[in-house]
């Protein structure tokens, strides 16, 4: 009967355990450890979530562990418990625990991210009877894009030469880079290319291509840059520079006394007034630039002056010719490229009449009388 009491007993524990176990593996499949993932720009904070639920069982321990670019090899490194935190192999003060033990909340926070920071995190609960659970928390770090923009400032001319490029420097993941130029659409082509670096980030860089010519100088373009790094898009404002020398020169009179050359040019000519063969008056003139003005009007005055527009890349100038008919009266002038234009015009009626001659009426007396001249 002792035998058959204890049997009895036997079977009793084997099935209380039993129940237990049963109830402590369905308790430890309802409970979670929930995570997530984190994304953060560089030098940014980054929050790694992590909270317990769904358990009645006594918590004793949280525990961080990484394995990222700068601990390539599974890495402890921080410790919470009922009494406080504390630091693991080392102090990485840019961490910080922002949970709450009691309530199973472990969420850690971390400053000043890097893109060494970058890898998976794992938080781990230990809870008495089950043991550890655990998830893990990837962080992916971000990098947003060093712009800028570079005129090239091409020389006018008919080959296609590069006009500008827009940078995004050193991004991750690669941004998008593109050009808005509506009124140049058929006279300007981009071309993009991008270098991947050793630490993960992308460096694009789109070359603006066109003709120089005088069409394309400053014309406004626009680079637009996208990157998930960028809270939003970052515009920047170029203006197309095409260099050339000085075109025609211009001399307009602004005052009775005074005279202004101009020119266009990129860059922007100098101007230097002269008067070639002559001396100059100078108590009588005054030069400030490109204008030119007489202080007294007397004969002194008379005789050619010559305007000279120059930049880097040449140089043009224009003609004044100056005569004064007495002391008191108003400087005539005249654009002495307009004399060098009916100069040769002059001549060659002349040549032609003389080569030839032709017949012609003039008036004499009552009626008309006509005579052959040789001009």
């Amino acid at each position: 009967m002792c035998r058959s009491l204890s049997r009895s007993l036997s079977l009793l524990l084997s099935l209380m355990l039993l129940d237990d176990l049963f109830n402590l593996h369905r308790s430890s499949i309802a409970l979670q450890v929930i995570g997530g993932n984190a994304t953060v720009v560089l030098g940014e904070t980054a929050i790694l979530p992590c909270k317990l639920t769904d358990t009645t069982e006594l918590l004793t321990q949280i525990s961080w562990q990484r394995m990222t670019r700068g601990k390539p090899v599974n890495d402890n490194f921080f410790t919470v418990t009922s009494s406080g935190s504390t630091y693991v192999n080392g102090n990485d003060r840019r961490f910080k625990f922002i949970g709450n033990f009691d309530a199973h909340n472990g969420s850690l926070q971390l400053s000043d991210v890097t893109l060494l920071d970058e890898g998976s995190y794992s938080c781990i609960f230990t809870l008495f009877p089950s043991g550890n659970h655990r998830t893990a928390i990837p962080l992916n770090v971000l990098v947003a894009p060093i712009t800028s923009v570079k005129n090239y400032h091409p020389l006018m001319g008919n080959e296609e030469d590069l006009l500008a490029t827009c940078t995004a420097a050193g991004s991750r993941p690669p941004a998008e880079v593109k050009w808005t130029y509506s009124t140049l659409s058929e006279k300007v082509k981009a071309i993009t290319n991008s270098t991947q670096h050793a630490d993960g980030t992308t460096t694009t860089v789109s070359s603006l291509f066109g003709v120089p010519t005088r069409d394309i100088n400053q014309q406004p373009v626009l680079c637009v840059v996208t990157s998930s790094a960028l809270s939003k898009a970052e515009t920047l404002l170029l203006t197309l520079q095409v260099h050339f020398s000085p075109t025609e020169v211009n001399i307009s009179e602004i005052s009775k006394d005074s005279f202004e050359c101009s020119t266009e040019a990129n860059p922007n000519a100098s101007f230097t007034w002269s008067r070639p063969g002559q001396s100059w008056p100078q108590s009588a003139v005054r030069v400030d630039g490109a204008k030119l003005q007489f202080l007294s009007i007397t004969s002194v005055l008379n005789g050619l002056y010559k305007c000279e527009a120059s930049n880097l890349y040449g140089r043009k100038y224009g003609q004044l010719y100056v005569y004064v008919t007495s002391g008191t009266c108003t400087a005539c002038w005249v654009l002495f490229s307009l004399l060098l234009l009916l100069i040769p015009i002059g001549v060659g009626a002349w040549w032609y009449f003389k080569k030839h001659p032709r017949t012609f009426s003039r008036p004499s007396g009552e009626g008309q009388q006509e005579e052959t001249e040789n001009l």
